[in-house]
């Protein structure tokens, strides 16, 4: 008995072109979609609208995988890292140390590499003035060069006294 396949690639289930709709017949590649889109964190309903089924069809055929759904995201992390650190034996360091970075920022609950110590904030620039506040602000400051700058500065002077 050798399984006829659709035009997607699933196999054809035995009653196809019998009365009433066939049976839903789960693949590996199925089971393997519905693994990678919990570890994305899909709902079942955007899940089985993918495979073109009913939420209860895929409760039914594919119960063992959503019961861990909780977990999908390590399992996939596990098996990036697992193929990351197999290329570590063919020169292929870097991948492998990035997750591991990854890894160890997600265990203390960062999202990004922290700042160094030593590093000094960045001065603040200062607010840009146009042309008509720097008018303003250079009306209402004396020219200290100026005999009439050095009159305003002392009155001023005398005034904030």
């Amino acid at each position: 008995m050798t399984a006829n396949f659709d035009l997607f690639g699933d196999p054809v289930p035995a009653n196809h072109g019998g009365r009433g709709r066939p049976e839903h017949v789960p693949t590996l590649e199925n089971r393997n979609r519905v693994n990678m889109l919990l570890a994305m964190g899909w709902s079942n309903e955007r899940i089985a609208a993918t495979l073109r089924v009913t939420l209860p069809t895929l409760r039914k055929h594919y119960f063992s995988e959503l019961k861990y759904r909780a977990v999908a995201r390590d399992r996939l992390d596990a098996a990036l890292l697992m193929k990351a650190y197999e290329g570590t034996g063919k020169g292929r360091l870097g991948p492998f140390l990035k997750l591991v970075e990854r890894n160890d920022l997600m265990n203390f609950g960062q999202i990004s590499r922290p700042r160094s110590e030593s590093a000094e904030p960045k001065p603040e620039k200062p607010a840009k003035v146009g042309k008509k506040e720097e008018a303003l602000a250079a009306a209402h400051a004396p020219d200290v060069g100026s005999p009439m700058g050095e009159l305003m500065a002392r009155r001023q002077q005398s005034m904030s006294h």
